[in-house]
């Protein structure tokens, strides 16, 4: 199961990588020739989106390792771990962005006019939206389908070039065809680019973060996992649940009675089939810990 999840997860990292250095390249020569602010911003922006995926690329190898010594819940919390990491890169790109924009602006009113864009980078700006929409749908399906919060998060940080590309399409467009007193566009699309990825990257690093200080699951699963325990033949009273997130796996403490004149032999067989039903649910890499008390 690790070394499936693995190449699934790796592969769908890899070809976002090639496709975020293509596209990195193909924006800095447009926004350079087009003398366009917001698709260096984007550029930028795309240079974030390959070194993310170094990292997420290099988290997967890590957290495919099996249990051992040192880690006997497994190496999930690395994933955890790249996942707020490209978040911060996230904040930090839409911070850098920001300021860029912010000045480009104050200069044009401040007598130092900005030039307007061409056409060069107003394409470059639609086949980036395209790309990067598809490489969304196809990292946030593959991430969901192996449960990897690394390559959600790596799935969202596209969607983010997504909106990225539009507000750069919107900006650089209204600079060109709407004249030159329009050219301002083209820095207002970046701020509004920088905004875009301050939602995404604050709402990847609570996520991750929340994870990491052990934040129990949702009541709702929660419920779900005391319903699946009290419908097991034998378990009575499910209680004292404790549950948490370990990368892409959980892990669930639960205490539960059994007869008091069962033996040993009877209630481990209870035990055996109740985690076995929480398997079946959460997936077999789920951890599990049943505490029995007679009733």
């Amino acid at each position: 199961m690790h070394k499936k999840r693995f190449s699934q997860a790796s592969r769908v990292v890899w070809v976002g990588f090639i496709a975020n250095v293509l596209l990195t390249i193909l924006k800095f020569v447009a926004g350079i020739l087009g003398r366009s602010s917001a698709m260096v911003a984007d550029a930028i922006h795309s240079v974030s989106d390959f070194i993310t995926d170094l990292v997420v690329a290099g988290s997967l190898r890590v957290a495919s390792r099996p249990s051992d010594g040192n880690h006997k819940y497994g190496h999930g919390k690395v994933e955890t771990l790249a996942a707020a990491f490209v978040g911060g890169v996230l904040f930090a790109v839409g911070a850098g962005i920001l300021y860029s924009g912010g000045n480009k602006i104050i200069d044009h009113f401040s007598g130092d006019p900005i030039g307007k864009p061409g056409m060069v980078a107003f394409y470059a700006a639609l086949l980036s939206l395209a790309v990067k929409e598809v490489l969304f749908h196809y990292t946030i399906v593959t991430g969901r389908r192996v449960k990897s919060p690394v390559v959600v998060a790596n799935a969202w940080h596209h969607r983010s070039d997504v909106y990225s590309s539009m507000a750069t399409l919107l900006g650089i467009g209204g600079a060109i065809f709407l004249g030159p007193r329009w050219v301002v566009l083209d820095p207002v699309a970046a701020i509004v680019v920088s905004f875009f990825i301050f939602r995404v990257a604050i709402s990847i690093m609570r996520e991750a973060l929340m994870e990491l200080i052990e934040t129990s699951l949702p009541e709702k699963k929660e419920n779900e996992i005391l319903d699946i325990a009290g419908g097991v033949d034998g378990v009575h009273n499910p209680h004292n649940l404790k549950t948490r997130k370990i990368g892409s796996c959980i892990a669930i403490d639960l205490h539960i009675q059994v007869r008091h004149d069962l033996n040993i032999t009877q209630a481990h067989d209870i035990t055996v089939r109740l985690e076995r039903r929480l398997r079946e649910r959460y997936g077999e890499d789920t951890h599990i810990s049943v505490h029995t008390e007679p009733l």
